[in-house]
């Protein structure tokens, strides 16, 4: 299996933290959030990983150079112009086309310890073109899935406006965590250019009849670190949690 870390975003909601680096960079009780993703994936397995850098990308590459790439096979996908989730994907999509197995794809300021064996075995089973990591929580921005946790919509808000992709009856709103399998079959569906959200495209094959599905994280701990605040807090929990 593969992976792909998006870590190319300007990091903005992070400054000051980000004034003088880029978010992956960025350190969590003493650990940069790129080290900490590549880390958990080499716990699962996973060996070859691509990431895409944009802000301070001299940096990036030097310090995967540095560190030897942390042991693992992590080529670069440098991006001129931010593509968002979607052109990123699309960009660095020769990394996996060859390949028949499905992948990862992690934000990069993101912290869980949700089970990506399970996450892929549920992707498997239900013959997913993508499978999205959702949770019950609050967020500014929902998706909207059926009873057989199959992409329905999306909404702002509890209250904001909702798009349906397609017909669902009573569909479940859930916080989705940043984290994806993907199967390389989707690659080739990608049509949008440019800078697009991966959802945008999600949304489309959704409309189409394409199984793109939720596998429930509820259960495990997740964190998104993209705040100064949301850093400190994510300090204090591993601080917590390698004392027990």
């Amino acid at each position: 299996m593969k992976a792909m870390i998006l870590a190319a975003g300007l990091g903005t909601r992070l400054r000051p933290l980000t004034n003088d680096r880029p978010k992956a960079l960025v350190e969590v009780a003493g650990r940069t959030l790129l080290e900490m993703t590549l880390e958990r994936l080499r716990t699962f397995g996973i060996r070859d990983v691509i990431v895409n850098v944009h802000h301070f990308a001299d940096m990036m590459v030097g310090y995967l150079k540095t560190n030897d790439n942390f042991g693992m096979n992590v080529a670069v996908s440098e991006e001129t112009d931010l593509l968002d989730t979607g052109g990123a994907l699309k960009k660095a999509s020769w990394f996996f086309r060859d390949d028949k197995e499905a992948f990862l794809l992690h934000n990069v300021d993101v912290i869980s310890d949700i089970d990506f064996a399970r996450m892929l075995q549920w992707h498997s089973q239900h013959a997913s073109l993508a499978t999205l990591a959702v949770q019950d929580r609050e967020t500014s921005r929902y998706l909207l899935f059926d009873a057989n946790l199959q992409l329905c919509g999306r909404r702002a808000g509890r209250e904001g406006a909702t798009e349906i992709a397609r017909p669902c009856v009573n569909p479940q709103a859930l916080a989705f965590s940043g984290i994806h399998v993907i199967s390389p079959e989707l690659l080739p569906e990608i049509t949008e250019e440019g800078c697009f959200s991966i959802i945008t495209t999600y949304l489309r094959l959704a409309s189409q009849g394409q199984p793109i599905g939720a596998f429930r994280a509820d259960e495990y701990h997740w964190r998104d670190v993209g705040k100064p605040e949301s850093v400190a807090r994510a300090a204090e929990e591993l601080r917590r949690n390698s004392s027990v």
